[in-house]
This record gives structure tokens, C-alpha cells and sequence, in this order.
């Protein structure tokens, strides 16, 4: 048997990518849901081994204009209470954040575009799940928001030079990165068509950005491909009917 993961999407343009890859590589199923097209999600976790929340450009607070986001950080609680092991990506960590206590507001110092150094902390070398990639490593980043409060018994995991969070263990199995492991140029391209303008007038270049992914993909699918590997590692330890 093989671990069964729900995968929530969050809109077309935040596709699983490479994590999506990586994870079936590593030998799981996946349940691909996009509740923004009219896809249910479950009330429970009980068919399912493991929870993986993606990005999108909404924020963790807008469950009125997105009635689905409570009904995802349901899960999220779910999940940390039962100890089904969680991943959310971008909005995804942010969504984990609130739902289980924390704050989520926009950056201070505003939009975060780039291909960043990952500021490991002390307390990933503890970490079953980051401490096998916390090396020297970079990430691309594509946000606005930030997790300002991380909920009470969370570690973090990584942040930026100027103290933004950029990973967390938010319960014992419920982790999540501000980064996009799961993005490369094809992804990235996409988002810098439809924000152009707008970054503009920020005076920020997205296809500078866009070509330094580009460049980077060996690197950073070589970087990030174990932790999707690891992810899948940590849900088959966690469901004991697997093999």
C-alpha cells in the first residue's frame, strides 16, 4: 500500500509542480483537491495519511471571499491533534499558522521576490523532517505576507535576516515553509505575467527574478526534492498499517 495524501489547491496557478513530482516518486498517492472549482473536501482525515497545503495568492484571513480556507484549517487542527503528518506551502504555511493559533499580516517591509538564502536555525538540527536538508541552501520566495506569531509551541525553523519566518514546526507533525519548493521557471513565468504591472509600480522586475529561477532550477529541485522525500518518509512512519 501506498501513503494517501490529500493535496489542497488553491487556485490554477498554484499547482503541486514539482512537490506534486517529488511526492509520488516517493511512493505516495495523491488526492488532488481543488475546492475553489467545486472539488469537496473531506470532513475528516480518517481516509488519508498525510495533509499537504499549497499557495495561492489569497491571504490566510480571507475565509469570507474563500469559504473553503476554514473548512482547510479544520484539517489543519485535525491533523495536529491526531498526528497526521501536514506540509503547507506558502499560503498553506500560513493557513497552518492561524489555524492553530498564530498571526499572519503583511510584511512590514513588503513583497518578498527572489531566490533566497534559507537562515537555518539551531533548532533544525533537531527536526526529523528539515534537519537531512538544512545545509547551506536557497529558496525562491514569492510573498506577501508573513507569519508575525508563530503559535505557541511552535519551533522555528528558519527565517530571513530581518527575522521573517521562513520555516516552522507548528506541532509535532505539522511543518511548513514560506518558500516554493514546488516552483520552477514554468510556474514562476505564470505569476509573473499576471503581477507585471502591479510590480511595476512597486519598482520590483519580476522576469529578473523569473530568469534567476530559471537558472537556479538544478539547484534548488536537487535541494528540495529530499524534503518532499523526507515528507513522504515521515507519513509512512506515521501510519502503521503501511509497510
Amino acid at each position: 500500500m501506498s501513503p494517501r495524501i490529500l493535496v489542497v489547491e488553491h487556485e490554477t496557478i498554484c499547482p503541486a509542480g514539482w512537490v506534486g513530482e517529488w511526492l509520488v516518486d516517493a511512493g505516495a498517492t495523491l488526492d488532488l483537491r481543488r475546492p475553489y472549482a467545486g472539488d469537496d473536501l473531506p470532513a475528516t482525515l480518517g481516509e488519508h495519511d498525510g495533509l499537504v497545503v499549497l499557495g495561492g495568492s489569497m491571504g490566510a484571513n480571507d475565509d469570507a471571499a474563500h469559504a473553503w480556507l476554514g473548512p482547510v484549517k479544520d484539517l489543519v487542527r485535525q491533523a495536529a491533534a491526531q498526528g497526521v503528518p501536514t506540509w503547507g506551502i506558502c499560503l498553506g504555511h500560513q493557513l497552518c499558522a492561524v489555524a492553530l493559533g498564530g498571526t499572519v499580516v503583511p510584511n512590514p517591509r513588503g513583497q518578498q521576490v527572489g531566490v533566497l538564502d534559507v537562515g537555518w536555525c539551531d533548532a533544525v538540527g533537531e527536526d526529523p523532517l528539515f534537519a537531512p536538508v538544512s545545509g547551506p541552501a536557497r529558496a525562491a520566495q514569492w510573498n506577501s505576507d508573513i507569519v508575525a506569531r508563530l503559535p505557541d509551541g511552535a519551533v522555528l525553523m528558519a527565517a530571513t535576516a530581518h527575522g521573517e519566518v521562513q520555516a516552522a514546526r507548528f506541532a509535532p507533525m505539522v511543518w511548513g515553509v514560506q518558500w516554493h519548493p514546488e516552483a520552477g521557471g514554468d510556474i514562476i513565468r505564470v505569476w509573473a505575467d499576471d503581477d507585471r504591472d502591479a510590480a511595476f509600480e512597486r519598482g520590483v522586475d519580476v522576469y529578473e527574478y523569473l530568469g534567476h529561477v530559471v537558472d537556479a532550477e538544478p539547484e534548488l529541485r536537487a535541494t528540495w526534492q529530499p524534503l518532499a522525500a523526507g515528507f513522504v518518509a515521515r507519513v509512512r512512519a506515521a501510519a502503521p498499517a503501511l509497510p
